[in-house]
């Protein structure tokens, strides 16, 4: 098995250590059965926001939408002549 090294704040090392279930429990088996919560939306949960009539994305969230999408280059023609 191969490990990697990671530094870790003395905050974020003290929550981990503090998540162990048991004294000789790995930091590995603490990362490897933690779960954090996405921030996300679901298609469902977007349909019914958009059938609501309500707002589905904030302002700020639309700028970053905006901006990233300036951003982005066209694809290369792959049939076009070099």
């Amino acid at each position: 098995m191969s490990t990697k090294t990671v530094s870790l704040k003395i905050e974020a090392y003290e929550r981990l250590r503090a998540a162990r279930r048991y004294r000789a429990e790995s930091f590995s088996e603490v990362v490897l059965r933690a779960s954090w919560p996405e921030d996300t939306t679901t298609a469902r949960e977007l349909l019914a926001s958009y059938k609501s009539g309500r707002p589905t994305f904030s302002d700020a969230e639309l700028d970053r939408i905006e901006a990233h999408i300036r951003q982005q280059l066209p694809p290369e023609d792959k049939w076009a002549e070099r």
